[in-house]
């Protein structure tokens, strides 16, 4: 159905969600797949196969980068019995024994049974690791383009059943959720992202369906090509209900406040902040952002009072700096 056509958002299934501290990001993944992102600029990577046994981490802050870290072995799940078929070994060996990422395609090259999925696990062992967005975004894009589901995969579901992915859809939450479609999507939209290709990323996202966490995924994305009419129209009817609709509440007041409607950005923000039981970090995006409304508004003083807020919980905050630096000197 795509978003063009919802009638309401759905929460998915088997979706964890978490928030940093240093704000929102989305993860998906699989358990031995995962990429975070935050907004301080820091992204780590986690590449492994459940059952495998060793899964590897990276993390990287602007240039710097992490030495991979070997884990302890999860416990093994099923094995290929003597019956199973030579393909079906092959990719067991390849992708859950080895996680050798060119022995998945020498796999998919001999047989054609695996392929969407060896393009997939390819993707998370290989290019993923290897920062290479591009070989990522080819081998997402084609498993994509067959249509290929994973959570009806036989040989998901019998070996790898605890599989997740986790990426970065919006910075600052991050989300954890079970192999599947809407999992290559979002991940296939990251990797569009990554590349620069932000019309590519849409197209995928409004096609999947749609969700809280899609949702929050498109919205970011419509502000960064400052889409925002598109931004209100998705975040219509949307009440402060969990992280991800808040999220969406500050990228409404965003929206709103750079059409000219200041007055209606305050009220979106003031919903967003009805929960003081929300996450610090989206507390102080949407206080941030408020303060950027009264500053339209010409109030400087409750600008200041929103900064100073944020200031006395996390003088390190991203962007509060340069939201004080708006403010005029006394």
């Amino acid at each position: 159905m795509g978003f063009r056509a919802r009638k309401s958002f759905k929460v998915m299934p088997g979706v964890r969600m978490t928030v940093t501290p240093r704000g929102v990001s989305t993860s998906v993944g699989v358990r031995g797949a995962r990429v975070s992102a935050h907004s301080s600029g820091r992204v780590t990577r986690s590449v492994g196969i459940p059952g495998s046994g060793v899964s590897y981490t990276t993390s990287t802050s602007g240039s710097a980068r992490a030495t991979p870290a070997a884990q302890s072995r999860p416990a093994a799940g099923a094995k290929p019995g003597f019956t199973a078929p030579k393909w079906e070994k092959a990719l067991y060996a390849a992708a859950i024994v080895r996680q050798d990422p060119a022995e998945i395609r020498q796999v998919a090259t001999a047989h054609a049974e695996p392929r969407p999925l060896a393009a997939v696990l390819e993707a998370m062992l290989g290019a993923m690791p290897a920062d290479d967005d591009k070989a990522a975004r080819d081998l997402l894009a084609w498993a994509w383009a067959q249509n290929y589901d994973p959570g009806a995969d036989p040989f998901v579901l019998k070996y790898l059943p605890a599989a997740g992915m986790t990426l970065t859809v919006a910075a600052g939450i991050t989300v954890t959720m079970p192999l599947s479609r809407d999992a290559i999507g979002l991940a296939l939209a990251e990797a569009h992202q990554s590349v620069g290709d932000l019309a590519a990323a849409v197209s995928v996202v409004e096609s999947l369906e749609p969700s809280t966490i899609a949702a929050v995924s498109l919205a970011e994305l419509y502000a960064d090509q400052e889409r925002w009419d598109e931004v209100i129209t998705l975040t219509d009817g949307v009440t402060n209900l969990d992280e991800p609709s808040m999220f969406m509440l500050v990228q409404r007041a965003i929206a709103l406040r750079h059409l000219g409607s200041p007055g209606a950005s305050r009220e979106a923000l003031k919903e967003a902040l009805r929960l003081r039981s929300r996450p610090a970090e989206l507390r102080h995006l949407a206080l941030v952002e408020r303060a950027y409304t009264y500053l339209a508004e010409g109030k400087t003083g409750m600008a200041r009072r929103d900064l100073d807020k944020v200031l006395a919980e996390d003088a390190n905050y991203p962007g509060l700096s340069d939201a004080i630096a708006q403010l005029p000197s006394d």
